[in-house]
């Protein structure tokens, strides 16, 4: 799995625009940006994985993340100011939910 350090491989959108309401860049933007590329790069291997899995592989990195800043994350990563990616969802079970995502460019089938 890779770190933070290792992900400078992946292009980054630069600077992230995060908005809000209640954002204030001083204090939430290198936070947001680091969970943001983080959960990119784990995605991106084509793997399906619920909110918890991917939580759990990201504090294993370090990074400090919740399943509502993950699900935001995800949600980041459908703009196109984000990349555009496309963000795949099954139901696994009742309300839970697994989650893969492609490049924009790469949808599979």
């Amino acid at each position: 799995m890779a770190t933070l350090q290792q992900l400078s491989l992946i292009p980054d959108i630069a600077p992230l625009q995060f908005d809000g309401q209640t954002f204030d860049a001083k204090q939430d933007g290198s936070r947001l940006a680091s969970q943001f590329i983080a959960t990119r790069e784990l995605m991106l291997d084509n793997e399906w994985r619920n909110l918890a899995q991917i939580v759990l592989a990201l504090r294993k990195q370090g990074i400090h993340v919740t399943e509502s800043s993950i699900s935001a994350r995800i949600r980041d990563l459908r703009k196109a100011k984000f990349g555009g990616y496309n963000v795949e969802r099954r139901r696994v079970i009742g309300g839970l939910f697994e989650y893969r995502i492609t490049p924009a460019s790469e949808m599979t089938l």
